[in-house]
């Protein structure tokens, strides 16, 4: 790790996370909180268990146990698995904040933005009560025994059913999200400081956003003296000879099982063969028999209980994918994972550094009950129009459930989520629209202006 910075397992009585440290004090609050989390996975016990079984082994001697089980652990390749663990939990956890502030503060900054946001909330979930009113349908419901039966039964083959879904309808589709993140205005921000040039775009609020040299700084290998896959302009060297050897490195990287080399490898392309297992290699998302038996239980608890987003999935899927001449073939993947997906309460980890927070509800019969409110969905995300296309793409990629339920629920945790909830993030939708906008505006003026003349707002 950078700053001299490491995580090693160590035995010394037992098997521990231990941390050495040469940094400032963010960068040790950071360690310490990844050790912490670390110290409670799955990978924690197969480290603790293959430490205590490699004792029985010859070549560890009583004098050298430390720095024998250490070299044990690096050759059988558990190293290499705690080092991505680090480097997925350096990715998924937000920067530590002020040790003062507030932890809403660690979600979301702005206070403006924190409002808006909640506003949003209760719009969606006032949308979803008054479905259930309305038609008479419950959040949740444990099905019949028959009914069990015949799902398990068709269990791949759900896109062949055609339940009558005309009475739901989504509890929000793209625009009306849109129509929330234009209409946001900082009430502390004097428009008139930053010039006429900010009232052209749909995006009103004063965030920072790269302009290009600050784009080319934080994405050198995009250069034009630099290889890429794909691209053939202004290359150095002919395209077949950078391909065929950038894929032999692709390759390596692949089987070293490495994810940060895999990240890094990524910048310049992926190579289609090998895109499936970079990706969930820079994502450590396994497809390990816990997983496996993760998404099982999931699956499970979607045959034992219905739920009412589960129309709304359906229905979603049904009015996008299987009206799509890419994705009709993956209807069944898509109904199995987004199934999944909502039972999922690991999902709920992401609220810690999201600016939104879980819809809640009370267990039937005991509204008022503070004792009762259980998080509803069980993964805390009420899905809208469009949202089965996050998955969609992900289906050329793998063709086992797991795996693509895996690499689908990182994905969410670490990017999809910032694209329908409100917050000042740099990755969120309100600085990539703001992005995109000043862009434009900057290097195709006249563009802008001619759309805006036309009413199509870019």
């Amino acid at each position: 790790m950078e700053g001299g910075t490491s995580l090693s397992v160590t035995r010394e009585g037992g098997t521990s996370l231990s941390v050495t440290r040469e940094g400032g004090t963010g960068l040790s609050v950071t360690v310490g909180r990844i050790v912490e989390r670390l110290k409670g996975s799955y990978l924690h016990s197969q480290i603790e268990r293959q430490a205590k079984e490699c004792l029985h082994q010859p070549d560890i001697k009583l004098e050298s146990i430390k720095d024998d089980v250490r070299s044990f652990l690096r050759t059988s390749g558990w190293e290499r698995k705690l080092q991505n663990a680090v480097y997925r939990e350096l990715h998924v956890q937000p920067p530590p904040g002020h040790p003062a502030a507030p932890p809403e503060h660690l979600k979301e900054p702005l206070a403006y933005m924190r409002k808006a946001q909640a506003s949003w909330e209760k719009r969606v979930l006032k949308s979803l009560n008054s479905m259930s009113t309305e038609l008479e349908v419950p959040l949740a419901r444990m099905r019949p025994p028959a009914e069990q039966k015949e799902l398990s039964d068709k269990w791949n083959e759900m896109g062949a059913d055609e339940p009558d879904l005309s009475r739901f309808r989504p509890v929000y589709a793209p625009k009306d999200f849109l129509e929330v993140v234009t209409g946001l205005r900082n009430p502390n921000h004097d428009c008139s400081d930053v010039g006429v040039r900010s009232h052209w775009g749909l995006i009103q609020v004063p965030l920072n956003v790269r302009d290009v040299p600050q784009l080319r700084q934080a994405y050198p290998e995009l250069n034009l003296n630099t290889g890429q896959l794909g691209i053939d302009d202004h290359a150095h060297i002919h395209p077949d000879l950078f391909e065929s050897e950038f894929v032999q490195i692709g390759k390596r990287v692949v089987s070293e099982q490495d994810s940060a080399a895999a990240q890094q490898y990524s910048r310049q392309g992926c190579p289609t063969g090998l895109r499936g297992d970079l990706w969930a290699l820079i994502l450590n998302a396994t497809n390990q028999p816990q997983d496996v038996t993760h998404y099982e239980q999931l699956a499970a608890g979607v045959i034992q209980h219905d739920l009412l987003v589960d129309n709304l999935i359906y229905k979603d899927v049904k009015l996008t994918a299987s009206n799509d001449d890419y994705y009709f073939v993956f209807e069944d993947f898509l109904y199995q994972v987004l199934l999944c997906f909502s039972r999922d309460t690991a999902v709920l980890d992401h609220f810690k550094y999201n600016s939104a927070s879980p819809p809640t509800s009370y267990i039937q019969g005991k509204v008022g009950d503070e004792e009762c409110v259980v998080v509803y969905p069980p993964n805390g995300v009420i899905p809208f129009h469009g949202f089965s296309m996050y998955v969609a793409p992900l289906c050329f990629l793998y063709n086992e459930p797991s795996r693509l339920y895996s690499v689908f629920r990182e994905m969410y945790i670490r990017y999809f989520f910032r694209l329908h909830s409100i917050s000042s993030s740099s990755s969120g939708v309100v600085s990539l629209c703001l992005q995109f906008e000043r862009l434009l505006q900057t290097h195709l003026p006249q563009l802008f202006y001619h759309l805006r003349q036309i009413g199509a707002q870019p």
